[in-house]
């Protein structure tokens, strides 16, 4: 089983809230407080673990590390497939206050609409529909 794994330093809480509306879903497991974090990270509410299903995958989010800079050098991002252009553009609302649009959406040979950005707590996604 492979799990991606989120880090927020300090913005894990903002990003489940995001997240669970943008994919109606709801994070469980989550577990406050803790003192792992580097100091720049530490904050009352700190969360040291979550878990969320995103489109049925399983991932990880928590506050101990994170990439608020909004690297455009990125080695992984996430690959969200929609079953149609309006579940994916209804989504992408959520996500657009704050984000950077590295490609924007556009119609490809395997897509009716595909497009890379990054969310405003530094996470990279592709977001595309189903041919």
């Amino acid at each position: 089983m492979l799990i991606p794994h989120l880090h927020f330093c300090g913005d894990c809480e903002k990003a489940i809230a995001l997240y669970e509306k943008a994919f109606i879903t709801k994070a469980e497991n989550i577990v406050h407080n803790y003192d792992y974090a580097p100091d720049e990270c530490q904050g009352d509410n700190n969360i040291a673990h979550a878990v969320m299903y995103i489109h049925g995958q399983k991932i990880f989010l928590n506050d101990r590390f994170g990439n608020k800079e909004k690297s455009l050098n990125c080695a992984v991002h996430l690959i969200v497939i929609f079953s149609n252009v309006e579940e994916l553009l209804a989504c992408y609302e959520f996500f657009k206050e704050g984000s950077t649009v590295i490609d924007p959406f556009t119609e490809l040979p395997y897509s009716k609409l595909a497009g890379n950005f990054i969310d405003k707590f530094g996470v990279q996604w592709g977001f595309m529909t189903e041919q």
